[in-house]
C-alpha cells in the first residue's frame, strides 16, 4: 500500500480552491506512509504579505500542545517520579480541598466537597473536574468567571497577556469544580495543570522539559512557546471571522505578536508554536511506539496505554459536540471507537487544534500512516472541510461548515446549510482516500 498519485493532484486541488476562493491566505500540509512523504504548500504567510508558505513556517498549533504535554507526564511516569492513581496534591497544594457545583447551573457558592483528590490520570484523561464548558457565552454563571479571571479554554488565548504560572493556579483554585473528580471529560484546562506538573515534579519550566526530553531528540528544532525575534519571519498571521461583516480579520500579526515574548504561563494546553516537520516527527515517533532512531521516547507499552479509550460513556456525555457518537479520549488525545465515515477507523488517534486549524492524524490500523495539516485561518475556521478528507485523504475528522466545525470546539455554523450544495466545501464527497 502507497500513496495515489491521482488522488494526491486530486487532494492538492481542493486544497488549493480554498487558496484561491481566499477562504484562507495559505496552507502546509504533510502525509506520510512509511518512509514515503507528500507535502503540499499553497499559498501566502498572510493576505498582505506575498511571501510564500514554505515546509519551515511556523503556526501557532494550540491544542497539538496537549499531545506534547501527555508525552512529558508519561516520561516522568515512566521515570517512577509519579504513578498515575498518586494524588496532584503533593505537587500542587493549591488544588486540593475541591469544592464542586451541585449543578452547572449553581452559582459559585452553590457547592458540595469533592469526594477524593484529582489524581494524575484524572489529568491525563481530562476528567479533573473543571473545563471548557460545551454552551453558548454565559449560558452559565461559572463562565463568566471563566472568563474574567483568565483560565482559558473559552476562546481564543493571548499569551503574552496571562496571569503567570502561581497567579493563574491562584484564580484556578478560587473556583468551583464542575464535576466530582473522575466523574465527566472536560476539555483543555486539564491540559494546563497537566503542564503545571510536569514543571514542579521535574524541577524545571515545563519549556525546558519538552526541549530537553522531547523536542532536542526528535529534532524538533523550531517548537516552544514562543517564536525568537529572528524566526519572526517564517511565522504566519492568524485570523477570525468577524461575524458583522462576515471576513476575515487579523487576530493576531507576526507584528507584536503575542507569541513573541516569553509567556508569563506556559500552557500546556495550547501554547506552543510549530512546524510541520516538527509534529511529523513526534507523530512518527508515536506511529513508532514511542522509539525515534536508537531512542526510546516512551515505552511500547505507555503509547499503547495513551491510544486506547480511557473513557465510560458515562464520563463522556455532555460532550457529544466533540466527541459526537464514533471516538472518545486516551491519554492526552482522542481516539475512534467506531466507524462512523470511511475514514473513522476504531483504534485511531488524534488531535486537533483551533489556532491556525492545525491537526494531526494518525492511523493505528497496521497502516503506518499519519497526517498534518496547518494553516492561518485561526478561529475562523474556513477551511475545515478539509478535515472531512485528511485521513481518507490526507487528514480526517468531522466534516463542516467554512466558518466553524461542528464537533471538536464547540461552536456551530448557520451558514454549514449554505453550503451544503457545493461539494468543494467538502473533500469527503471528493475523495474516498490517497492511499493505493
Amino acid at each position: 500500500m502507497g500513496l495515489s498519485k491521482k488522488r494526491l493532484e486530486r487532494m492538492r486541488q481542493v486544497l488549493w480552491e480554498y487558496v484561491e476562493r481566499k477562504d484562507l491566505p495559505g496552507l502546509v500540509a504533510l502525509v506520510s506512509h512509511h518512509d514515503n512523504v507528500h507535502v503540499e504548500t499553497l499559498g501566502t504567510v498572510s493576505f498582505d504579505n506575498p511571501a510564500s508558505m514554505k515546509r519551515d513556517t511556523i503556526f501557532r498549533i494550540a491544542s497539538l500542545s496537549k499531545l506534547m504535554t501527555a508525552v512529558a507526564a508519561m516520561i516522568l511516569v515512566e521515570d517512577c517520579s509519579i504513578r498515575l492513581e498518586d494524588s496532584i496534591e503533593p505537587w500542587i497544594p493549591e488544588l486540593a480541598h475541591r469544592r464542586v457545583l451541585k449543578s452547572i447551573s449553581s452559582q459559585p457558592d452553590d457547592t458540595v466537597p469533592a469526594r477524593r483528590t484529582i489524581t494524575v490520570r484524572d489529568l491525563l484523561t481530562y476528567r479533573m473536574g473543571f473545563g471548557s464548558v460545551m454552551a453558548m457565552p454565559d449560558t452559565y454563571p461559572i463562565q463568566k468567571l471563566i472568563r474574567e479571571y483568565q483560565i482559558g479554554g473559552d476562546g481564543p488565548p493571548r499569551p503574552a497577556q496571562a496571569p503567570g504560572t502561581d497567579e493563574w493556579l491562584r484564580r484556578l483554585s478560587s473556583l468551583p469544580w464542575m464535576a466530582q473528580p473522575g466523574e465527566r471529560w472536560m476539555y483543555h484546562v486539564s491540559g494546563d495543570v497537566l503542564g503545571v506538573l510536569v514543571a514542579r515534579v521535574s524541577g524545571r519550566s515545563l519549556g525546558t522539559f519538552l526541549r530537553e526530553r522531547i523536542f532536542e531528540p526528535l529534532g524538533m528544532k523550531d517548537t516552544a512557546f514562543h517564536v525568537p525575534s529572528q524566526k519572526l519571519d517564517r511565522f504566519t498571521e492568524c485570523y477570525l471571522l468577524n461575524q458583522q461583516t462576515n471576513k476575515l480579520d487579523v487576530y493576531d500579526g507576526v507584528a507584536n505578536s503575542s507569541w513573541e515574548p516569553e509567556p508569563p504561563f506556559e500552557s500546556g494546553g495550547g501554547g506552543l508554536v510549530s512546524t510541520i516537520d516538527d509534529y511529523s516527527a513526534l507523530c512518527r515517533m508515536m506511529l513508532d511506539k514511542g522509539r525515534h532512531g536508537s531512542e526510546q521516547i516512551l515505552s511500547r507499552a505507555a503509547v499503547e496505554l495513551m491510544t486506547s479509550d480511557q473513557l465510560t460513556p458515562e464520563q463522556r456525555a455532555g460532550s457529544e459536540i466533540f466527541f459526537g457518537d464514533f471516538s472518545s479520549w486516551g491519554l492526552g488525545m482522542a481516539v475512534d471507537i467506531r466507524r462512523r465515515e470511511i475514514y473513522h477507523t476504531p483504534g485511531r488517534f488524534w488531535v486537533d487544534g483551533r489556532i491556525g486549524n492545525n491537526g494531526v492524524y494518525r492511523s493505528s490500523e497496521g497502516r503506518d500512516r499519519y497526517s498534518v495539516y496547518a494553516e492561518n485561518d485561526g478561529f475562523a475556521g474556513s477551511a475545515e472541510g478539509v478535515y472531512g478528507f485528511l485521513d481518507s485523504g490526507i487528514w480526517g475528522g468531522g466534516v463542516s461548515g467554512p466558518s466553524a466545525r461542528l464537533r471538536g470546539g464547540g461552536c456551530e455554523s448557520a451558514r454549514f446549510a449554505q453550503r451544503l450544495d457545493k461539494p468543494e466545501a467538502y473533500p469527503t464527497l471528493l475523495l474516498d482516500c490517497i492511499w493505493d
